[in-house]
């Protein structure tokens, strides 16, 4: 592969969603010299292609970056397009150097600087920033291939409203936030069974009176004691990851009022039909996978991944490769890191460290990648 452009920075941010815009708002404030490169047509097309009705999970006062406020009454929960033109709106305001359409597909080091590249156009930086977060690659079930082919399937990146579905009923595989309000939307049309593993409730309703009382010490505890660094936080973390997050807006007797039947998981494929956990075959024309993401780091050249694929940090940072950073993961420090407005924290931390690492000493040769 031969580049047909080249350009250096200090840093060089991938990914700009949330996380990667709270990172460059710290490295202008630096005068870094840096560019945020992302893959989408716009910002916040991430936001924008989820389904129709989605909402955030937190309210307004909390889903702010560094800098501005997010523009909407406190207590209102921002709807996708609201947060997508945020983003927008964000990078425009604090000028970032941001440049769309440009998707990395690859990462690596030449002696004493990183290359980044994106097509047949490389970055050379000292820093880079990974900010792509942690869920890029839907989760799906390798036996989903063994179901008949007239059974309609969409993961829930794919889904936007009930009028994509097919006549006739509706299973529901993933019975975190996204499942259950997928769940309710589509029960209005179709009977519809949700199947997965109860991932409990929070106590309130979101939006309700006392829940409005009770958020601000609970967002304290989601940033300052559910932490990396205390044994409270690391074990919240643990069972987090295996679990799910707790039901936020829809509560479990919302479902059954929806006359939603729950299921065990779904486990197998049985004459092209799904099998749950307690043996039974479900005849349904749709099946929709709320199963989640996983990571998918594939365009890194660099020995920094756990045999999970995922990144080996400590709060971002990458103690075997200098210059090299991650945010915008689950739990990166606290349990708020994923949250839109738990990114300004990790963003500042990591670029502090990032300001007041050594300089790497220049050296007067560079090798080539592999592909070249």
């Amino acid at each position: 592969m031969t580049a047909t452009s080249s350009e250096r920075f200090e840093t060089v941010v991938i990914g700009g969603g949330q996380a990667g815009l709270a990172v460059g708002y710290y490295l202008a404030k630096q005068d870094q010299s840096f560019v945020i490169l992302d893959g989408g047509e716009r910002l916040g097309d991430p936001w924008r292609n989820r389904w129709d009705s989605l909402r955030v999970f937190t309210p307004a006062r909390y889903d702010g970056l560094p800098g501005w406020a997010f523009p909407a009454p406190g207590w209102s929960y921002p709807a996708k397009e609201e947060v997508a033109d945020y983003l927008e709106s964000y990078a425009t305001r604090f000028r970032l150097p941001v440049r769309t359409g440009t998707r990395v597909d690859g990462l690596w080091r030449e002696n004493d600087r990183y290359v980044v590249t994106s097509g047949l156009s490389r970055y050379y930086a000292d820093n880079v920033v990974v900010a792509t977060g942690g869920y890029q690659a839907p989760r799906i079930p390798a036996f989903a291939a063994e179901l008949d082919r007239e059974i309609l399937q969409l993961h829930s990146s794919q889904y936007r409203n009930p009028s994509q579905l097919r006549q006739g009923s509706v299973l529901v595989v993933g019975a975190g936030n996204s499942g259950a309000e997928i769940a309710v939307e589509a029960s209005a049309e179709h009977q519809t069974w949700l199947a997965g593993r109860d991932t409990g409730q929070e106590p309130l309703r979101a939006g309700a009176l006392l829940d409005r009382f009770l958020t601000p010490p609970f967002w304290f505890l989601l940033s300052h004691v559910l932490t990396v660094r205390t044994p409270i936080g690391r074990k919240a973390r643990d069972q987090l990851s295996n679990r799910g997050l707790p039901l936020a807006r829809v509560r479990r007797r919302d479902l059954t009022r929806a006359g939603i039947e729950r299921l065990p998981r779904v486990t197998a494929v049985r004459d092209g039909l799904p099998m749950t956990a307690d043996g039974r075959v479900h005849d349904v024309a749709n099946v929709i996978w709320c199963t989640g993401f996983v990571p998918d780091f594939h365009w890194m050249d660099l020995p920094v991944l756990d045999q999970d694929g995922k990144p080996k940090h400590t709060r971002g940072v990458v103690p075997s490769h200098p210059g090299l950073y991650f945010t915008g993961l689950f739990f990166l420090s606290t349990a708020a890191s994923p949250l839109i407005g738990g990114t300004p924290r990790d963003a500042r931390y990591i670029t502090h460290h990032l300001a007041h690492r050594p300089k790497p000493a220049r050296t007067p040769q560079t090798a080539k990648h592999p592909s070249d």
